[in-house]
């Protein structure tokens, strides 16, 4: 699944990117599956549940990726 998002503020939490796309249906599955270490941004693992994503970043994992303008 490849998508795109586009940003209406400066940046979105990562977890909150993850269940807006639809690679979650939970705000608390997102935090799992980043706490699991199975999400990178720009190509390295993230941790960081509420990491700030912005307008230029890749966010991937098993099956998806999004990109983020």
């Amino acid at each position: 699944m490849d998508l795109d998002f586009e940003l209406s503020s400066d940046f979105i939490p990562l977890c909150d990117l993850l269940k807006y796309c639809g690679v979650t249906e939970t705000g608390g599955m997102a935090k799992q599956l980043i706490s699991e270490g199975l999400v990178t941004v720009d190509g390295e693992v993230e941790l960081r549940k509420t990491r700030k994503v912005r307008s230029g970043s890749v966010v991937s994992g098993d099956g998806f990726s999004i990109h983020v303008s």
